[in-house]
C-alpha cells in the first residue's frame, strides 16, 4: 500500500496543475448540479414493510388524505370562568377558524365546535382547529408558516389564549451559521498555531472545504432523485469537514517532517502520502465501513444517510491523497515556519536536516514530559483514565429514545401542548390510528371501537369512520399517556394483539406518527447491539491486520467502548435530564432521537480509529527500527500526539460548533461527537492507550505464529524503506 500511495503522491506532484484544475471543475460541476437539479429533503421516519408504514400507505389510499401531510393545531383557550362554547366566545372561534381556513397554502381548518366532531375540551375550556396543508412538512414554506403564526397572535387579539403546534410549525434542518463558521475558525486558528505557518494552514483548510463542497453539493444534487433525511447533508457536512481538516494535517505533518529531515519537496511529497498517507487510507476506509455498515439496521433512510455521509468521507480521502500533494507543491517550503525556511541550506540539491525545528523533538517538551509521567505511572494513569471514562458513563443506563417532536421551552409548540394535556390529556398530541380494510370494515371497525374503548390506557375512542367506497373504516384511540411514555407503548402493542385476536375477521391495523415512532424506536434498538458487535469486530480485524499484534486491538477496542460510553452518557445527563443544558442552549430535555445513539457510534468508530492507527502507528514504527517497547511508545507518543492533539481540537470546534445554536435534532448529535472527541484524544489516545501499552511491553506487539499467514499492511512505509526512499526515521532519544 505505502509503494502505491508513493508512486500516487509522486504523480500528484507532477501533475499539480492538472489535479488542482480537475478538482476545481469538479467543485463547479457540483454547484450546477445543485442549482438545477436538487429536490426537496423529508422529515418523516418510516420503515417500508412494517405495519405502521403499510397502514399509512393504505390510509391516503383508501381516504384520499397524505399521509405525512402537514398539519397545525391552533388551540384556543377561554379566561377562567368562562366557557369555549358560550355565544360569544363562539363567534370568537368561527372567526379564527375561518383565517385559519383562507391561510396561503392551507387546505382548511376544522370547526372545534362542529356538532359532527368536535374538538372541545371536557371542561369546555378549551378546543383546538386543524389546520390542513396536504403537503409534507418540510413543502410548508416560511411564507406559510408565518402566516400561521401571524394568525395565531390575531387569535390572541380576540381575549382567547391562542397558541399553535404540529409539524406545520416545524422548520427545516439547515445548513450554515455563525456557530458553525466559528468552528472554522477556530480550526484556522488551531492549523496555524501548529504550523507557524499561516499558508500552511490556509491551504489546509482550503483543500477540506472543496471535499466537503463537493461531498455537500452532490448530495443536494442528490435530493432531485431520492428522498433524503433533512439532516443528512449537515452530518455530511459536518463529518465531511473534520476528517478533511484531519487527514490534510496528518499529510502535511509528515511532510514538514520530511523536509526538517533533509528531503527536498519532489521527496517529502510522495514519502508522505506513502506513510501518512497509508494511515489516513486505512482510516478513511474504517470510516465508510461503518458508515456503510448502518445498513444492518434494515431502514433505508438510516441507510442513506450512512451512505451519503461515507461518500462525504471517500471524497476526503480522495482530496487527501491527490489534492493535498498537489497543493503542497505549490506551497513548497512555504508549509514550514519562517524562521525554518531560513535555516535550510542546499547542499548537492538538497535540503540539510533541521535538527532544532523538528516536529518530533527529543526527550525534552510537554509531550516528551507528558509521556514519560504517563508511561512511568501506568497503572495510576490506565486506572484513573477508566475510572473517569466509566463514571461519565453511568447516566448511559437510563438512556431512552424516541422519535416524538421535543418542541423548546416556552415556544408555542411548547404552551399548546401544555394545554392539550392539561385540557385533553397528554395522549391527545399522539392520537393513534386503527384501519380496518375489506368488505366489512365498517362492521369490524364497530366492534374494534368498543373493544379498544376497555383497554387501559385509553382515554377515547372515537366512532368508525368509514371511506367513500365502504371498503375500509378509521378508528381513532386517544391514549391517557403521552407519545414519548414507555405506557403508550405497551398501549400499542395491546391494541395490536387485541385486533390480531381474530385472524378470520376483517384485517385490521394499528398505525398513527406515534405507532411509527414505536416501530422505528424498536428497530433502531434491536439494531444497536448488532450495529456494535459489527464495528467493534471490524475494529479489532483491522488492527490486528494494520499492527500484526492480537494485544494492540484489544486495548483499542476497549478504548473506543469507554469513548462510546462516555459520549452518551453526557449526552443524557445534558439532554435527557437537564444537566447543564443552558451551556449548550438546550431549548428541551427528553428522549433523544431514536437515531442518535447508533449514528454517534458508527462515526465515533471511524474517529476513534483514526487516532489509534495514526498514534499507535508511529510506536510500531519506532518499534520496528530497533527501540525498545517502552521507548517505542514514548518516541511514537512524542511523534504523534501534537497532531492528535491539534486533530481533536479541530474536530471539536468543528462539531461543538453545530451545537450553540444548532438544529434542534442536530444539536445532540454534534454534542455526543464533540464530548467523544475529547474523551478519546484526551483520556483514551493520551493516557490509556500509553499506559496500556507500556504495561504490555513486548506482548503488545505479539501475533501468535498461526496468524502469520495474514496480509501485511504496510502503513509504516517499510517497503519505502526496502527500496531506499526510508522516510526520516524517528528519534530515540
Amino acid at each position: 500500500m505505502a509503494t502505491f500511495l508513493h508512486r500516487l503522491g509522486a504523480a500528484a506532484l507532477r501533475h499539480r496543475g492538472l489535479v488542482i484544475a480537475a478538482w476545481v471543475l469538479l467543485l463547479a460541476l457540483g454547484g450546477v448540479g445543485a442549482a438545477t437539479l436538487s429536490g426537496k429533503t423529508v422529515n418523516s421516519f418510516e420503515i417500508p414493510g412494517q405495519e405502521s408504514t403499510t397502514a399509512l400507505r393504505l390510509i391516503g389510499e383508501e381516504f384520499g388524505d397524505t399521509a405525512d401531510g402537514a398539519t397545525a393545531q391552533v388551540v384556543l383557550q377561554v379566561p377562567a370562568g368562562q366557557q369555549i362554547t358560550s355565544p360569544e366566545n363562539a363567534a370568537k372561534v368561527a372567526g379564527v377558524v375561518q383565517a385559519l381556513g383562507a391561510l396561503p397554502g392551507a387546505q382548511g381548518a376544522s370547526n372545534p365546535l362542529d356538532p359532527a366532531n368536535p374538538t372541545v375540551s371536557p371542561d369546555l375550556q378549551a378546543a383546538y382547529s386543524t389546520v390542513s396543508y396536504g403537503v409534507a412538512p418540510p413543502e410548508v414554506t416560511d411564507a406559510q408558516r408565518e402566516a400561521l403564526l401571524r394568525a395565531v397572535d390575531d387569535a390572541r387579539g380576540t381575549g382567547l389564549t391562542a397558541e399553535v403546534t404540529g409539524s406545520a410549525t416545524q422548520g427545516v434542518s439547515t445548513i450554515g451559521g455563525a456557530a458553525e463558521a466559528l468552528g472554522v475558525v477556530v480550526a484556522l486558528v488551531v492549523l496555524a498555531l501548529t504550523y507557524g505557518s499561516l499558508v500552511a494552514a490556509g491551504m489546509n483548510l482550503l483543500t477540506a472545504v472543496v471535499g466537503v463542497g463537493i461531498g455537500a453539493l452532490g448530495i443536494t444534487t442528490l435530493t432531485g432523485f431520492v428522498d433524503l433525511q433533512s439532516t443528512t447533508p449537515i452530518l455530511a457536512v459536518m463529518l465531511g469537514l473534520a476528517v478533511g481538516i484531519d487527514y490534510a494535517l496528518f499529510i502535511v505533518t509528515r511532510f514538514r517532517h520530511e523536509l526538517l529531515a533533509g528531503r527536498t519537496v519532489a521527496e517529502a511529497v510522495p514519502l508522505a502520502v506513502g506513510t501518512a498517507g497509508s494511515a489516513v487510507l486505512t482510516a478513511g476506509t474504517t470510516v465508510v465501513i461503518a458508515l456503510a455498515g448502518l445498513a444492518v439496521a434494515g431502514i433505508p433512510f438510516l441507510t442513506e444517510m450512512g451512505v451519503a455521509a461515507a461518500a462525504t468521507v471517500v471524497v476526503a480521502v480522495l482530496v487527501a491523497l491527490t489534492l493535498v500533494p498537489a497543493a503542497l507543491g505549490v506551497v513548497g517550503l512555504r508549509a514550514l515556519p519562517r524562521s525554518a525556511r531560513r535555516a535550510l541550506t542546499h547542499e548537492g540539491g538538497k535540503h540539510a536536516a533541521v535538527p532544532p525545528a523538528d516536529p518530533a523533538p527529543t526527550g525534552r517538551g510537554f509531550f516528551g514530559g507528558w509521556s514519560r509521567l504517563v508511561t512511568g505511572r501506568r497503572w495510576l494513569s490506565l486506572v484513573a483514565a477508566v475510572v473517569a471514562l466509566g463514571a461519565v458513563s453511568i447516566p448511559i443506563t437510563s438512556l431512552q429514545t424516541s422519535l416524538a417532536t421535543s418542541w423548546p421551552d416556552d415556544s408555542t409548540q411548547e404552551k399548546a401542548q401544555e394545554i392539550l394535556a392539561e385540557r385533553f390529556g397528554a395522549g391527545v398530541s399522539g392520537p393513534l390510528l386503527v384501519l380496518a380494510r375489506g368488505t366489512d370494515a365498517v362492521a369490524r371497525g364497530g366492534e374494534l371501537s368498543t373493544e379498544l374503548a376497555r383497554l387501559d390506557g385509553v382515554a377515547l375512542v372515537t366512532p368508525a369512520v368509514p371511506s367513500a367506497d365502504g371498503d375500509a373504516a378509521l378508528v381513532t384511540v386517544i391514549p391517557t399517556t403521552a407519545p414519548d411514555d414507555e405506557a403508550t407503548t405497551d398501549l400499542v402493542h395491546r391494541m395490536r394483539d387485541l385486533v390480531r385476536e381474530d385472524a378470520s375477521a376483517t384485517p385490521a391495523y394499528v398505525t398513527g406518527q406515534t405507532a411509527v415512532s414505536v416501530d422505528v424506536n424498536e428497530t433502531l434498538a434491536e439494531a444497536l447491539p448488532v450495529y456494535l458487535v459489527l464495528v467493534v469486530g471490524l475494529a479489532f480485524v483491522l488492527l490486528v491486520l494494520v499492527f500484526r499484534s492480537i494485544l494492540v486491538p484489544v486495548v483499542g477496542v476497549v478504548g473506543f467502548l469507554l469513548t462510546i460510553g462516555a459520549s452518551l452518557g453526557a449526552t443524557t445527563a445534558v439532554f435527557q435530564w437537564g444537566w447543564l443544558k443552558d451551556l449548550v442552549h438546550a431549548d428541551t430535555t427528553g428522549p433523544l432521537l431514536s437515531l442518535a445513539p447508533i449514528i454517534v457510534v458508527g462515526i465515533l468508530f471511524g474517529l476513534a480509529m483514526d487516532y489509534q492507527v495514526f498514534l499507535v502507528s508511529r510506536m510500531h514504527e519506532a518499534h520496528a527500527h530497533g527501540a525498545d517497547p517502552l521507548q517505542a511508545v514514548r518516541t511514537g507518543f512524542r511523534q504523534a500526539a501534537p497532531v492528535v492533539v491539534a486533530a481533536a481540537a479541530i474536530m471539536f470546534a468543528v462539531f461543538a460548533g453545530f451545537v450553540p445554536e444548532g438544529d434542534a435534532t442536530i444539536k445532540p448529535i454534534a454534542f455526543a461527537l464533540a464530548v467523544g472527541i475529547l474523551a478519546d484524544a484526551v483520556v483514551v489516545r493520551m493516557v490509556a492507550v500509553p499506559a496500556a501499552l507500556s504495561l504490555l511491553g513486548r506482548s503488545a506487539w505479539w501475533l501468535p505464529r498461526w496468524l502469520a499467514w495474514l496480509p501485511v499492511l504496510d502503513v509504516e512505509g517499510a517497503a519505502l524503506e526496502r527500496r531506499g526512499a526510508a522516510p526520516a526515521p524517528a528519534p530515540n532519544g
